[in-house]
């Protein structure tokens, strides 16, 4: 069996290496996945203030800030049973969709395009048939002859003058590359377009939460009071006014055109021209699926028939039965660590639900990144990841994305089953191309246009609870430690963009005794559990057949397609806890 080895993976946060075995058709027969890096912030919240833990946890990457934010926050909620104002989630609601808004479309041009764009290609394309494809595909305004001749000519003096810069080392001619010239050259424009509009619309974090990244939250409620008197001309702002209110209704209206006339048509171009890769099966792997819910739309956070994205488990792609999922019962989620860098107390083959679990690293290595996941020495510990294996019922569940609208399509929620069908219509492909690797690429961006649509909803509640005079955004019952009871505990889901979060909280005396969280990624990139299963990243890989094993741009697009995040594993220490590495910005 031949070895493919891909370490680290680049375009996604943090640290990832894949590993695959080929046969002589280059085909993948095996995959593992590593996550290189260690996550030790749950170490860090023992002891703390559980009020404090939402600042903490959002330094786990700078990209998944707001949702690592939420799900402390009702993780602690939930556990003091505290209740938070309608204009409180309602401003969550709304700076959680422009998470989903922004990173979605980050992602796909910024990650994942280039997995489909041949950049280079692009210098051979007519200005004039691009702008002409443009100005067919929608109705966005910069679709120009001249517009493309000016990109052009500034991709072509990045080339020729070696300044390639993140566009460098990537398999540019690769004979897997399918698009024409001209729709490289039109997503490449959008490339560069996407990198101003999206520091226009992170202007809602900043509104509501004083800055991006790493806006502000509070337990309780929102961060932010509202003042319909504050006037314009005031230079010192404290609180969101009615001008920044009427700038978040805008900035919404820019999030919604550019998803509808760019994104989602350059998303439908791509998948146009990569059927091959909506192939039933094909990069799918489990089957199995997970959402833990999202969006509120009551008072009560925790009541799951008022979450817009409902809570549920499919299993074998059965759309037609939806199982609940229960965060705090003790046999359904729990996490195992038998092919982990981890000690536990229990033993390797014990899975722990997080309200017990354990952080206690143990690097035994030779595995990566110095040796192969492969090599067939036995192993008294075969360890060979710093993520863990979490398991749903003993089932490893795939989150995302495609999980949220498989399980949205399921219930019938929103308009969700006539985008699907709409756009399978369009690009004459059968419901069961959602199993693939281009299916989960379909249905972020699906996904990104359901959400964004139902921001303005949001917002007008917002602006009509502040006209009828109702400014709450914060409940002060619970702020004291002494009003709290001695012991108690609580679990706060969240739906990330990248899928299911969700952090257990343990509190005794005021201070936080244990802490959990399981991130999206934590799902979809473990390692192998005691019985032998993989997890989706692994799964998904098998079956791949590499065009050419030194540029395996097959593996790339899949791995992509999940949005990796692997950065809640940015701080690393050596056995005694000493610095390792210091990075200087110059």
């Amino acid at each position: 069996m031949a070895r493919v080895i891909i370490d680290p993976v680049t375009r996604i946060e943090g640290h990832l290496r894949i590993e695959v075995g080929t046969d002589a058709d280059n085909r993948v027969v095996e995959a593992a996945s590593s996550g290189t890096s260690f996550r030790g912030i749950e170490l860090i919240l023992q002891g703390r203030d559980p009020r404090e833990a939402w600042a903490i946890t959002q330094r786990f990457c700078g990209v998944c800030t707001v949702s690592n934010s939420v799900a402390a926050v009702r993780a602690v909620e939930h556990a003091l049973r505290y209740d938070i104002p309608i204009n409180a989630q309602i401003i969550r609601n709304l700076m959680i969709a422009t998470q989903y808004v922004h990173d979605h479309v980050m992602h796909f041009y910024h990650l994942h395009s280039m997995d489909w764009v041949d950049v280079v290609s692009a210098l051979s394309a007519d200005p004039a048939a691009t702008a002409e494809l443009q100005q067919c595909l929608s109705a966005w305004t910069n679709n120009s002859t001249e517009y493309f001749a000016g990109v052009q000519e500034k991709l072509r003096g990045f080339v020729e003058g070696g300044r390639l810069g993140i566009f460098s080392n990537a398999y540019w001619g690769h004979s897997a590359y399918k698009l024409s010239p001209e729709v490289n050259l039109m997503v490449f424009a959008h490339y560069l377009e996407a990198l101003s509009w999206q520091r226009e619309v992170v202007k809602v974090h900043a509104i509501f939460g004083g800055k991006n990244p790493h806006p502000h939250f509070a337990v309780g409620g929102a961060p932010c009071a509202i003042n319909t008197t504050d006037k314009p001309i005031q230079k010192k702002r404290v609180s969101v006014n009615m001008d920044n209110l009427a700038l978040i209704g805008t900035l919404i209206g820019q999030m919604r055109t550019f998803v509808e006339q760019v994104y989602l048509p350059d998303t439908m171009a791509i998948a146009a021209a990569y059927k091959d890769w909506a192939t039933p099966g094909l990069g799918e792997g489990l089957g199995n699926f997970m959402t833990f819910g999202e969006f509120p739309q009551g008072l009560d956070t925790f009541d799951e028939g008022q979450l817009f994205v409902p809570r549920g488990a499919i299993l074998q792609r059965n759309l037609n039965e939806v199982f609940p999922v229960d965060l705090e019962a003790s046999g359904e989620i729990q996490e195992f660590i038998n092919n982990s860098w981890y000690q536990s107390t229990q033993g390797r083959d014990v899975g722990l639900h997080p309200y017990d679990g354990e952080t206690n690293p143990d690097y035994t290595g030779p595995k990566p990144p110095f040796g192969s996941l492969f090599d067939g020495q036995p192993d008294t510990n075969p360890a060979y990841s710093w993520i863990k294996s979490p398991r749903w019922n003993g089932e490893p569940m795939e989150v995302g994305p495609l999980a949220r609208v498989l399980m949205m399509y399921a219930v019938d929620r929103g308009d969700t089953r006539a985008m699907v069908d709409e756009a399978l219509l369009k690009l004459k492909l059968p419901l069961a191309s959602m199993y693939s690797t281009m299916g989960r690429t379909i249905a972020r961006t699906l996904e990104t246009r359901l959400i964004a649509d139902q921001m303005s909803g949001w917002h007008n509640q917002l602006m009509t609870n502040i006209a009828n005079g109702d400014v709450d955004t914060h409940n002060n019952a619970l702020w004291k430690p002494e009003t709290w009871p001695t012991s108690c505990m609580g679990a706060g889901f969240m739906e990330a963009p990248r899928g299911a979060l969700a952090h257990w909280v343990r509190i005794e005396n005021g201070a936080i005794a244990n802490y959990q969280a399981i991130i999206p990624t934590t799902w979809n990139a473990g390692p192998k559990d005691p019985a032998g299963h993989s997890g989706p990243y692994e799964a998904s890989l098998v079956g791949h057949v590499l065009a050419d094993p030194t540029q395996p741009l097959e593996i790339l697009r899949t791995i992509h397609s999940y949005d990796p995040c692997l950065a809640c594993a940015v701080h690393v220490a050596d056995p005694d806890g000493k610095e390792l590495v210091q990075v200087r910005i110059l």
